[in-house]
C-alpha cells in the first residue's frame, strides 16, 4: 500500500469500481501521486487528475517510468550540463570539467558499452585516472540497477538518493505571485555577483564551469537584487531549473518559488512546455519548494565513486 512518503512518485492503484455476480469489478489509475490524506489519495492520470477513497483501493504500488522516458530525461540533463570534455564508450559518455561538480565529472551510462560491464568500469577507471580525476558514475534508477549492484560488489561509494523532478510549466506558473517582491532580472550571461553566489556554494569556479553554466544556446541567468538567484536552460521543449540560492536573510518570504517562475515563463516563451530539476531526496525543505509547484518525482539517481 502507499502512504504519504509516496506523494510526487509514479504509482498504480487497483481501484475497486463496482460489483457484479457479487464479484468486485476493477480499473487501474496510473499516473503520480499528487495527494494523500486520511479520506483518499490523488493520482495525476492522463485523462486527468483522479480522487480515489482508501475504501476503494484493492492494492497500490510504486512504478518505475518506461526506460526510454528515463533515459531521454537524463539525455536532456547531459545537454543542460554540457562538460566541456567528454568521449564515448559505445553508449555511455565519459565527462570532465576540471573536476567541479559531480555531474559533470561523471560517466553517464545509457545503452551499452560496446563490451562486457567490468571490463567497461575499467575502463571508465583508466580515463578518468587520466585527467587525474576520482572516477564517478551518475547512475539513473532502477534504469541502470544492474550497474549500480556490480559498482556496490566493487565497493564504490554512494551518494544520498537525488530526485528528478518534473512539471509541466502551467502547473509551475499557476496562481498568483506574492505581492511586493522585487522583481527577477534574467540574463543572457552571468555578471560577477551571480558567479560569486555560485562560487560560494560550489566552493570554487574553475574555467571549466562557466563552460558547463553557459554551454546551453538558450539559457539565462536569474537575480532578485542580493537577495536570490537561479539559472535555468531550455532543451528539447523542456526547462532545465538549477543552482536555486536565497540568501539566508530572506528565506521564506516566496524568492524561491518567485525566482522559478520567473524562468518558467521564460521557458514557456521560449516554446518549452516541461520543466525539471535535481534535489537530494533528503532535502526536505527544497522537495516542499517544489512540490508546491506542481513537481513530482520522474525517476532517482546516485553518484557511485571509486573508494
Amino acid at each position: 500500500m502507499l502512504g504519504p512518503h509516496d506523494v510526487g512518485h509514479r504509482v498504480v492503484v487497483r481501484r475497486i469500481v463496482g460489483i457484479r455476480d457479487n464479484r468486485p469489478l476493477f480499473s487501474d489509475v496510473l499516473g503520480d501521486l499528487i495527494a494523500y490524506d486520511a479520506t483518499g489519495l490523488t493520482v495525476a492520470a492522463r485523462r486527468g487528475p483522479q480522487r480515489i477513497r482508501h475504501d476503494e483501493v484493492h492494492a497500490a504500488k510504486r512504478v518505475p517510468r518506461p526506460p526510454k522516458e528515463t533515459a531521454d530525461l537524463e539525455r536532456r540533463a547531459d545537454d543542460a550540463w554540457p562538460a566541456p570534455v567528454r568521449e564515448r564508450l559505445g553508449g555511455w559518455v565519459l565527462r570532465a570539467a576540471d573536476g567541479w561538480t559531480g555531474r559533470a565529472n561523471s560517466a553517464l551510462p545509457l545503452g551499452d558499452p560496446g563490451m562486457v560491464r567490468d571490463a567497461a568500469i575499467d575502463a571508465v577507471v583508466d580515463w578518468y585516472a587520466a585527467r587525474g580525476l576520482p572516477a564517478r558514475f551518475n547512475v539513473p534508477l532502477p534504469l541502470c540497477a544492474p550497474l549500480d549492484a556490480a559498482l556496490t560488489a566493487r565497493g564504490w561509494a554512494r551518494s544520498p538518493d537525488v530526485l528528478v523532478m518534473s512539471a509541466p510549466l502551467a502547473a509551475v506558473l499557476a496562481g498568483p505571485d506574492r505581492d511586493g517582491l522585487p522583481p527577477v532580472r534574467l540574463d543572457a550571461v552571468p555578471d560577477d555577483a551571480w558567479l560569486a553566489v555560485v562560487a560560494a556554494r560550489k566552493r570554487g569556479l574553475p574555467a571549466a564551469a562557466l563552460e558547463v553554466l553557459t554551454g546551453p544556446p538558450q539559457v539565462r541567468f536569474a537575480t532578485v537584487e542580493d537577495l536570490a538567484v537561479a539559472r535555468g536552460a531550455v532543451v528539447d521543449g523542456w526547462l532545465h531549473l538549477s543552482l536555486l540560492e536565497v540568501a539566508e536573510r530572506a528565506r521564506r518570504q516566496g524568492l524561491g518559488r518567485h525566482i522559478t517562475r520567473a524562468l518558467a515563463a521564460w521557458a514557456a516563451s521560449s516554446g518549452a512546455g516541461t520543466a525539471f530539476l535535481q534535489v537530494e531526496e533528503r532535502n526536505t525543505a527544497a522537495r516542499a519548494l517544489y512540490g508546491g509547484m506542481g513537481f513530482t518525482t520522474h525517476h532517482t539517481y546516485v553518484t557511485r565513486t571509486i573508494s
